[in-house]
């Protein structure tokens, strides 16, 4: 078995698109992965393919970063013929050899069905595979997100005056992203806390929305009528389209229904600018922020599955969850 980027004959990349993809998890179309190789988000040194002794391509990995990233950002799309016997092991060679010529570990992230463990399609059993080539090749923490939506037939609702919203420092909302963290539900913060003081692993998550497509400009703190700071939005974007970045309420503020505002403020900004498509995502056992999105009008429309590396206690903490392509 032969593991190799598609870089080493002209052909490799036509072979590429070619690959006629099997199975039941979701593969991107032929015209999809043209449109993000035009924009240099996918390449051919970072996509591999597994090749048998008479060449044939048994299996195909794709990552995916933004159009100015030096590395990879995440592992859109991994696939194995159905009639390898154990594509798991194909697969796990395929990503370790990927890995190590990358230079880094990339999430994978895969997008399912809501019902995809009781799905009769054997959507279970491939997801299986793939969760433990991942984890063979270093991939070896789980974490389950719902995908929303909203569009504009949801609508907006207006400002209650319950919370005031006005631009900050960056030592403001180093602050806020501090104090945010303390009992958070969501799964990256939790572990990445583990391994991190609350303010690096802040200035990380600065790091990474500064980096994102929206505008630091776009960021609010929300605070009550007298001064007093709730919480703070981070309207966000991904290449494709606007985003619910980052939101919260700060320990002492939460459970009063505050959250709501919050969400609405980034809504409404996001549907002043005319966006058609607003998207976000919440661990599955993030109830309470779920909960939020759908009584904003935002509609579940799948699962993602992020298979990513376990934070290194002896390296610098990783950065937030990319947003990948959707």
């Amino acid at each position: 078995m032969d593991f190799r980027a598609a870089t080493a004959d002209p052909t490799d990349m036509d072979r590429a698109l070619a690959y006629q993809a099997d199975g039941p998890v979701p593969a991107l179309a032929t015209e999809k992965i043209r449109e993000e190789l035009a924009a240099h988000q996918m390449r051919p040194e970072w996509t591999w393919f597994a090749e048998d002794e008479n060449g044939e391509i048994l299996a195909r990995a794709l990552w995916w970063g933004r159009g100015d990233s030096e590395q990879p950002i995440a592992l859109d799309c991994l696939q194995v013929r159905g009639s390898v016997a154990d594509p798991g092991s194909v697969a796990a060679g395929l990503l370790a050899a990927g890995h190590k010529a990358l230079g880094t570990l990339p999430g994978y992230n895969i997008s399912l069905p809501r019902d995809w463990r009781t799905a009769p399609d054997g959507v279970a059993d491939a997801v299986a595979w793939r969760r433990k080539a991942a984890s063979e090749a270093g991939l070896t923490r789980a974490i389950e997100r719902l995908r929303f939506q909203w569009t504009p037939a949801a609508g907006t609702v207006e400002p209650t005056g319950r919370l005031v919203f006005r631009e900050g420092t960056d030592e403001e909302f180093l602050d806020a992203f501090v104090r945010l963290s303390q009992g958070s539900l969501d799964l990256h913060t939790q572990s990445e806390l583990r391994t991190s003081d609350a303010e690096e692993l802040a200035r990380a998550d600065i790091a990474f929305y500064t980096d994102c497509p929206g505008e630091r400009s776009w960021w609010r703190l929300a605070h009550l009528p007298d001064g007093t700071l709730a919480g703070m939005a981070i309207p966000s974007a991904t290449p494709y389209h606007r985003n619910v970045g980052y939101l919260g309420v700060v320990p002492e503020q939460r459970g009063r229904g505050l959250i709501d505002e919050i969400l609405a403020e980034i809504t409404r900004f996001h549907a002043s600018e005319a966006a058609e498509r607003i998207t976000a995502t919440t661990d599955t056992v993030n109830a309470p922020m779920a909960a939020a999105f759908s009584r904003a009008g935002y509609e579940v429309t799948e699962i993602r599955l992020v298979l990513e590396a376990s934070p290194d206690p002896d390296q610098a903490p990783a950065q937030a969850p990319a947003q990948a392509p959707a």
